[in-house]
């Protein structure tokens, strides 16, 4: 097994995005690459945390491969916008990558330059390629919350 986390947006929206490829095992929101300890969502949504909502993804790398989830990760949302997805604005709500090692922060920046090159996006990619730190978990009624609801309740995909 091995994971990946990534920040495209509204949390809600990206975790079912991802639960449907086959190699995706499990899959849990949260909050990173901020400075705040745990934080809560009441805290992250103002903003001032630092911290981006993400999804951890953990997944059987002989069925799914890290790029393949890179390429997942730039069809689930927009990644020229800064800090913004859909109706959804602020620093929490950037797209990034949160790579674990030095292959991962390759891979991440060779596709944003191959996205890049093949011209589906009006503008540059602005992802976020930053090292992971610290993943906090969401609170439960977070996550799967889609599942939950009904409704991803978020711009995605």
């Amino acid at each position: 097994m091995a994971t990946a986390i990534f920040g495209a947006g509204c949390f809600w929206g990206v975790e079912p995005f991802f639960e449907r490829f086959d190699g995706v095992i499990a899959t849990r929101v949260g909050y990173t690459g901020g400075n705040a300890e745990h934080p809560t969502y009441e805290q992250v949504k103002t903003g001032t945390t630092g911290h981006a909502e993400a999804v951890k993804i953990e997944y059987d790398a002989s069925v799914l491969t890290y790029e393949e989830l890179v390429n997942i990760f730039f069809e689930a949302h927009d990644p020229t916008t800064i800090n913004q997805q859909g109706i959804d604005v602020g620093h929490q709500y950037r797209s990034a990558i949160f790579y674990s090692s030095d292959h991962e922060k390759t891979i991440a920046n060779e596709k944003i330059q191959q996205w890049n090159e093949k011209g589906i996006f009006k503008r540059p990619i602005v992802t976020e390629v930053t090292k992971a730190t610290v993943f906090y978990e969401a609170e439960e009624h977070h996550q799967k919350y889609s599942q939950k609801n009904g409704s991803a309740a978020c711009s995605i995909g």
